[in-house]
């Protein structure tokens, strides 16, 4: 080890060290690397726990940035805090609190990442459960946080809303889901009778080390309350983006699925055997899932590897996991297995909107499959079986309807014409031209673009709409966001309402600044496709200049019509 590494504990700490507690409750280990901007910000929120006899153990992964500078500062500001840097670099997440671990002095343990934060109150709730009943480990929520828009919600929400103590994991599998090892606070007796440490080596090290947690804790408890602040950035590059946003790379996909291996050999070998549908569920509902909303963006060549990785596991799971999902992931799931890999990047843009496939097939049986060939397997033809949908016969609403933006164009000012083809494979729609309406709603009011749609072929419609953006109803106090383009569709006296994908080909965004007459901010908007997701195509909208930071901020907290009418009046003098 170096030698700042070597010296012991007591060295490490601030000068003021003999004035803390000599035994603290708790123990906060703060993992980093290269993050000397965000690491401050985490430690702040751990110093600031109402519950203060704490330890607080900063554990440098070998930071090549001011990150040992900015820790040693930490340190000697509070007696509280000790300097951990490991003498190379692991590469992950493991190394880092094991190592911490080894020098932690008190009964219980949590972990924080030096771009997240601990709300106020989190370590007090999690020992304030632990004090009420003998449990090896408690859990909470977790807040996430858009770093770029600050929106927030929570993570896994369902799966806490009940404080409760879970006597073994076989009670609630379906905790498999929060996998997080940072929403919870362990038992050190626990975590040492059991040897628990993170897997090294290997990254997606929490989901192996919280299945061990939940399947060997006699007891654990779940409280509602928010215990950790998650902060997500969704556009960081490459270089900073968290583990979970480089699913680009294919050592990513190899890790995530040899972890899902590693899980496996532990249920087997622990005898709990009898959990490897729920786990397996899990795999695909989420781990696989946010791997299929990513194909339509994926090339040929990293789709074939991305098969060959996935393949061989998909092939050990439980039939009963597959059958629990929602016909569309499952079709893309064995798309993918049948190496069907430009199909499965269709069948992937819109999962999750109801949007249907281009072309169905019909057998001798009547059965309607997915796609333009029966599927040879028993097993495809189950999986690719679309016939529980009914799309020839069920309500109209329902239809399997897929709108494709073809061509997309600037337009005078701030408009964009747009080129759609609407493809309806079980033939729902009347033969002729369709009346069609583009709906959009920025705010409470919605804008609505007729147009026309035209056959082309059997199914198959294409029609082009001029879109004026700067006619959306914009609220007087702005609007900050982004929305979706819905194409309704009408028959017999019901409406159909589907998403509108965005151009396979790649596009440049297309930006316009927009004035409203009615006294509204002026608003950047930007057409473009959905940031991360399925492709749809999106339109964003953001305020600009002086109008909007001096009104939005009022109005967003009073949105009354006195404030209102002086919003207006503020606007056109500030124009």
């Amino acid at each position: 080890m170096s030698q700042e590494a070597q010296e012991s504990p007591e060295a490490l700490r601030s000068p003021t060290a003999g004035q803390g507690p000599e035994a603290p409750d708790a123990t906060v280990v703060v993992i980093v690397y290269n993050d000397a901007g965000r690491l401050p910000r985490a430690v702040a929120s751990v110093r600031r726990q109402t519950h203060a006899n704490i330890e607080i153990v900063i554990s440098d992964d070998h930071s090549t940035d001011a990150t040992p500078e900015v820790a040693r500062r930490l340190a000697a500001e509070d007696p509280r805090i000790l300097h951990l840097r490991l003498d190379r670099n692991s590469g992950g997440c493991s190394v880092p609190r094991n190592r911490a671990l080894e020098i932690a002095r008190a009964p219980y343990v949590m972990f924080l990442d030096s771009d997240d934060e601990l709300p106020p109150n989190a370590v007090e709730l999690l020992l304030a459960a632990h004090g009420e009943q003998d449990v090896d480990f408690v859990m909470g929520a977790v807040e996430r946080v858009r770093a770029d828009t600050g929106n927030r919600g929570r993570w896994m929400p369902h799966l806490v809303a009940e404080r409760r103590t879970v006597h073994g994991i076989d009670a609630e599998p379906r905790l498999f889901f929060e996998h997080l090892a940072t929403s919870k606070m362990y038992a050190r007796a626990f975590l040492d009778r059991h040897g628990l440490r993170f897997p090294e080596g290997i990254h997606y090290e929490d989901q192996l080390f919280t299945a061990q947690a939940y399947c060997l804790a006699r007891a654990f408890t779940v409280v509602p309350e928010p215990v950790y602040r998650w902060y997500i950035a969704p556009h960081a590059s490459a270089d900073t983006a968290s583990i979970s946003n480089q699913r680009h790379k294919l050592d990513n996909v190899r890790d995530r699925v040899r972890v899902q291996r590693l899980v496996d050999d532990f249920l087997t070998e622990s005898g709990h055997g009898g959990l490897h549908e729920e786990k397996d569920y899990k795999f695909l509902k989420h781990d696989f899932r946010m791997y299929a909303g990513d194909l339509p963006d994926r090339d040929e060549e990293w789709l074939t590897e991305f098969a060959e990785i996935v393949n061989p596991y998909l092939a050990t799971l439980t039939p009963g996991a597959y059958a629990r999902l929602p016909r569309p992931e499952r079709v893309v799931l064995q798309l993918v297995r049948e190496l069907r890999l430009a199909d499965a990047r269709l069948a992937a843009r819109g999962l999750g909107h109801g949007v249907g496939p281009r072309t169905v097939v019909t057998d001798e049986d009547g059965r309607t499959y997915w796609g333009d060939r029966v599927p040879d397997s028993e097993w495809a033809r189950r999986e690719l079986d679309l016939s529980e949908l009914a799309p020839d016969t069920c309500p109209f609403p329902y239809a399997l309807l897929r709108h494709e933006v073809t061509e997309i164009a600037p337009g005078p000012g701030a408009s964009v014409d747009l080129a759609i083809r609407t493809y309806d494979p079980a033939l729902r729609l009347p033969v002729g031209p369709q009346a069609a309406t583009l709906l959009l709603s920025p705010g409470r009011r919605r804008m609505t673009v007729p147009f026309r749609l035209s056959p082309v072929g059997p199914g198959v419609y294409e029609g082009h709409v001029h879109v004026d953006l700067a006619a959306a109803p914009i609220p007087l106090h702005g609007f900050d966001g982004a929305r979706h383009p819905v194409l309704r569709l009408k028959h017999q006296g019901t409406y159909h309402r589907g998403v509108l994908l965005a151009p396979e080909t790649a596009f440049r965004p297309l930006t316009a600044r927009v004035e409203y007459h009615s006294g509204a901010a002026p608003h950047q908007v930007t057409v473009e496709p959905e940031e991360r997701g399925t492709g749809r195509l999106q339109v964003r909208w953001r305020p600009s200049g002086v109008t909007a930071r001096v009104v939005r901020p009022v109005v967003r907290r009073m949105d009354r019509p006195r404030v209102r009418r002086a919003a207006r009046l503020l606007a056109s003098a500030l124009r």
